[in-house]
Formats: structure tokens, sequence, C-alpha cells
């Protein structure tokens, strides 16, 4: 088996592309499994180049971290080195391939994005497979925290005003997308883990973004879905495994069905499809003092999709559960609240002024209630966590809508469904 690199000697290589030294490096986090770690480093011009005064210059504006030619600058280094790649492990398979979906957000995607959608910039990376089947992907980005200070971390950390502030920065990302998605090509997509290794791609070289963004979806949850449909003790068994009457699939089936982007073919979310996050949470963000601006990070799930697919997660795992209900107590069976309306409202208009395009709110509600569900559906089979309550009552109340169960039904065929 090929040797793993130090993240010193990845850091020295990547540095020394852009005329940068090492000065220091600590590890701030081990990624899933011990495929890696997060380092922060500090890294000055390599003097020994004895660059010019024009060379020098042409480091400085390479690299928007490097201000003046003695400054020591802090960057942050992204290194994944995982075990051999398994072919049947499908939670092992998703990791290998979000790491070079991210990769490719960084290198390719993320320089389009306007100055007011502030993501990390990345300086240099690696990406080499071995014949061993280990690999060694690396990418040397800048520190957002040099102008986004405060980490999110955890739920109910999170201001209002910094909520807000996410939900401007989701809604400038999917709406810059949203006009763009229809010129990718899908058949570079990353298709589900499984799917893609059957194509004959343990990584995603040569592929783009995801097909479906995030990692919750029922594609790729078959093993969890399967328990929730043998777990005769939850509440959500027969409401989410059941089949619907007069069909032989699940309103989880058929909800995930109409979420899932295709490769071809009519969709009914042709029209409001575009790139998500596919991992929003509070633990992925930073933002500036005031709380006022604000950027996320950890693109490994990024994909095609709704926007409120992302909004789902944001609200049951990072909102503050008195903005969503105003501190009122919860009833079983809950229908919208006005905090919930004014959230989501604040999103939709701005999404529609960026994306310049129409997205009516009774049908973006439609949207977004079927996210809902199966977002629960995912948790319900996986695990709780967030604002459950709140969700768990939503759902309730959303399955009971008859007029919401006959859209969803009539807009989804049978065929698509994946079992």
């Amino acid at each position: 088996m090929v040797a793993a690199p130090t993240p010193n000697e990845v850091a020295t290589v990547l540095l020394a592309k852009k005329g940068l030294k090492l000065q220091s490096l600590e590890t701030i986090q081990s990624l899933w499994a011990g495929y890696g770690q997060i380092c922060r480093i500090t890294a000055t011009p390599d003097s020994s180049l004895n660059s010019s005064t024009d060379s020098s210059r042409s480091v400085s504006a390479e690299s928007s971290n490097v201000s003046t030619p003695q400054e020591s600058q802090s960057y942050i280094l992204k290194l994944i080195t995982p075990p051999p790649t398994k072919a049947d492990d499908e939670g092992h398979t998703r990791k290998i391939l979000s790491y070079q979906v991210e990769q490719y957000f960084y290198s390719q995607l993320a320089p389009q994005l306007p100055a007011s959608i502030p993501v990390a910039s990345c300086l240099a990376s690696i990406n080499q497979h071995h014949a061993d089947g280990t690999s060694t992907t690396a990418m040397l980005m800048s520190d957002l925290r040099q102008h986004y200070p405060v980490a999110g971390e955890k739920r109910d950390v999170l201001s209002p005003i910094q909520v807000n502030a996410a939900l401007d920065w989701l809604s400038g990302f999917h709406g810059f997308w949203w006009p763009h998605v229809r010129h990718m090509n899908r058949q570079s997509l990353v298709l589900p883990p499984l799917e893609e290794v059957q194509r004959g791609g343990h990584d995603a070289s040569g592929k783009t973004v995801w097909i479906n963004g995030g990692y919750t979806y029922l594609a790729t949850r078959r093993g969890e879905y399967s328990n929730l449909a043998k777990d005769y003790d939850s509440e959500w068994n027969e409401p989410l495994t059941d089949w619907v009457d007069g069909e032989d699939v699940s309103i989880s089936e058929i909800a995930a069905a109409f979420l899932a982007p295709k490769v071809s073919g009519w969709s009914p979310i042709d029209g409001y499809q575009t790139l998500i996050h596919g991992d929003v949470k509070s633990e992925n963000l930073f933002t500036s003092r005031n709380g006022e601006q604000l950027a996320f990070y950890d693109f490994q799930y990024t994909g095609l999709g709704l926007g409120v697919c992302d909004l789902a997660k944001l609200f049951t795992c990072s909102v503050p559960l008195d903005l969503l209900v105003s501190g009122q107590p919860i009833s079983r069976e809950l229908k919208m609240q006005e905090g919930e309306r004014q959230l989501l409202e604040r999103y939709w208009k701005r999404l529609r002024d960026v994306g310049r395009q129409e997205y009516k709110w009774n049908i973006f509600l439609r949207h977004w209630e079927t996210a809902l569900v199966d977002w629960l559906r995912f948790q319900a089979s996986w695990g709780f966590w967030g604002n459950t309550v709140w969700l768990e009552s939503r759902v309730r109340s959303i399955l009971k809508d008859q007029e919401w169960r006959d859209a969803l039904i009539s807009n989804v065929n049978k065929a698509d469904i994946s079992r």
C-alpha cells in the first residue's frame, strides 16, 4: 500500500506552487472515520526564490491572502487520505465521491460566484489515485476566519441577525445557480454512490457535482428506510412507509421521486432546480462579528435540487425554535406559524430577485412542505436531532392535507420511483 503523505509534506508542495513557504501547521479537525485532516497553516513568501519585484507582485495577485512580501498569512489545508475503495460499501463510496465533488466545486464553480456570495478560495490542489485503490486529495484554501471570525457552532447559537444572513446567502447562492444549471451536462453529474460504481467510477474523475444534492435522499438510504418499515413501534412506520391507497408505493417514495432531479426526461421540479449546498447547518458557516455577513463551507454534497431542501435542514438543525413558533406551545399538528412564514418569505423574495425567474408562492410552499416530509423520513429512519417537535408537528399537519397529497401523487410517475 502506498504510504500516505503527511500534512506537512502536502502543505509544502501546495504552498510552493504559490511561491510560499510553510511556517507552522496545526491540525484542527479529523475527518470522518480517520479519512484525513483539516489543518490551519501559516506561510510566508519564499525568500529563497529571489523573486524580482514583478514576480513578488505576481504571487501577491495570485493569492488573495498575501498582502505584503513579508507578511505571514493563514490558510486551510484539507487533506483526504482514505483507505482503499470498497465497491459494495455505500457509505465509504459516498465519502470518497463527496471529496472529489467538493474539489470540483472549489476549483471550477466557486470562482464563478459573485463577491456577494462569499466562499473560500482554492489556491492549489492535488488529486491522485493509486494502483492499490488508495488516493490522496488535498486543497489549499483561504482561511474564512480572516474575515468571518465567528463560528456558527451548534443549534440555538445563531442569532436572528445570523439566521437572516444565512437565508440571504442561501437565496443568493440558489438564485445565482438557478438559471445556470439548465446548461450543465447532465451526463457529467455524479450518480448515487453504488450506481456510480456500477457504471465504472470509483471516483468522480471527469465528473462535476451530484445529480442529487445532499446525502439524505431515499435512493441512498434504502437500508435505513427498510428498518423504519419494520419498526412497528415507531409512530412514523405507518404514515411514511405504508402504501398509499390505490398505489403500491409509500408517501415517502412518492415525495422522494418528486424531489429527485433526473439525468434526462421530464421532472415535476423542472424550472425550479438549482445547485444546493447539500449540508446546510450552523456548524458549516462562519459569520462576521456583527453577524450580518456570512460564508458557508463544506461543499461535499453540492448538487442539483430544490433550494427548500437546504432550508429544511437549516430550520430543523440551526434556527432557534422561537423564531419559528414565537415561543408558543407546539400542538401535535402544526400549520405554518408567522415566524416560519416570515423566514420563508425573506428567502423566497430574494431567490426570485437574484434568479430573475418566477416562482409562485403556492408552488414554493408545496415544494417546502414536500421537503419537510422527505427530511423527516430521513430523521425517522436514521435518528432525530434539532427542532424535532416542530418538525414532527409540521409533518403531521402536512400529511393530513389532502390537497397536498393529491398534488404530489398526480405529479409523480410511478415508473420514476426507485425501489
